[in-house]
């Protein structure tokens, strides 16, 4: 579960794809989010408590959000955020992150990534 954001304007384009191939690419972690939502203020909350330095791109305030948002759904098919990233994989939402960390394979994940010591 997460929240949706309207996709009515901003269409994907190749500047935006390659944007945001370059933020996976380039960072161990990335969130894509929305500052108000609490899946994705949860998320953020697991990351910070294990200590790990993520990128967040909060879509609702980043200039171009939108364009990045519906580039990101585009490459998914995920509709909402957070959208989570490790090690380029797309892990999927809050749920997903924390069904993870509950197994001990978030840890796994982010050492394999070098994002946990």
């Amino acid at each position: 579960m997460g929240s949706s954001l309207s996709t009515s304007s901003s269409m994907p384009t190749a500047e935006s794809r390659a944007k945001v191939q370059h933020l996976i690419q380039d960072n161990k972690v990335v969130v894509f989010a929305k500052v108000s939502c609490p899946y994705c203020v949860a998320t953020k909350a697991l990351l910070k408590r294990k200590g790990i330095d993520y990128t967040s791109i909060n879509v609702d305030t980043t200039s171009g959000g939108t364009t990045i948002f519906n580039t990101v759904k585009e490459m998914t098919g995920q509709r909402t955020v957070p959208n989570i990233f490790i090690a380029q994989q797309q892990i999927g939402g809050n749920s997903e992150l924390q069904a993870l960390n509950r197994t001990g394979d978030l840890d796994e994940m982010l050492r394999k990534a070098g994002a946990l010591a």
